[in-house]
């Protein structure tokens, strides 16, 4: 089978937006009107609760909030709570598992291993949690992994803290983990980081995972254009 992924830059998107994007790519790639999806994004500072978020780990006053200008989520993936912000890459893949492994496990780890192997790329030992899903660095969260799968195909993804504003953490406990730390790229190497020879890397690493041929690497206006303009003509 000659698998193409499509893979969208978006930029700095309202993760709303992102979220409703998503469930309509999700529908397309379940009609087959469109290819596997991969969207790189950046949010405006969030906080997102998934469907076993406890909502005491959003420790942030209504006061800090606001003044920090940050929304606030309840969302379908599994997981906890999280941050998502700029200097980050969040990566959305709409692939179809019958056509890689129908198995939600083996999928996260694979997501895993893509974090790993682009932070290996960089120098730095990361590796899994046997308690927890994500990518660490010692006891430091490198990367927060939430999924939903529906019809066997994969909304919602990762987050990659590249050049993140780490104190917009301490407005939860990510994860709804108390003792553990938060880290990026830039903390770890102590520069700031190019993020799109990091999205260049993860890309080659997802596909070598996920076993694609051909990349097609489109933009925003092509992705409303025509993915959506499939969804518009039914």
């Amino acid at each position: 089978m000659n698998k193409t992924l499509n893979l969208y830059n978006i930029g700095l998107i309202d993760y709303e937006e992102a979220w409703e994007l998503q469930k309509e790519l999700l529908e397309l790639r379940f009609q087959k009107k469109i290819s596997d999806t991969l969207l790189f994004v950046e949010h405006p500072h969030t906080y997102t609760l998934g469907k076993i978020a406890k909502r005491e780990n959003l420790i942030s006053s209504d006061k800090f909030l606001k003044e920090k200008e940050i929304k606030v989520f309840d969302i379908d993936r599994g997981g906890d709570i999280t941050y998502h912000g700029p200097g980050q890459i969040v990566g959305y893949p709409i692939i179809d598992l019958n056509e890689w492994k129908k198995d939600t496990h083996e999928y996260l780890r694979a997501l895993e291993e893509i974090i790993i192997k682009t932070c290996g790329h960089y120098g730095l030992n990361a590796g899994r949690n046997p308690k927890f899903t994500g990518v660490w660095i010692e006891d430091r969260k490198i990367a927060a992994i939430g999924i939903k799968v529906r019809h066997w195909i994969t909304m919602h993804g990762f987050a990659f803290n590249i050049n993140t504003d780490l104190t917009y953490f301490t407005g939860i406990i990510p994860c709804g983990i108390k003792d553990k730390d938060v880290t990026s790229l830039e903390k770890e190497l102590n520069q700031n980081i190019n993020l799109e020879e990091v999205q260049k890397i993860l890309l080659d690493n997802f596909r070598i995972l996920f076993n694609y041929e051909k990349i097609n690497i489109l933009s925003k206006e092509e992705l409303y254009s025509s993915a959506l303009t499939e969804k518009a003509e039914g």
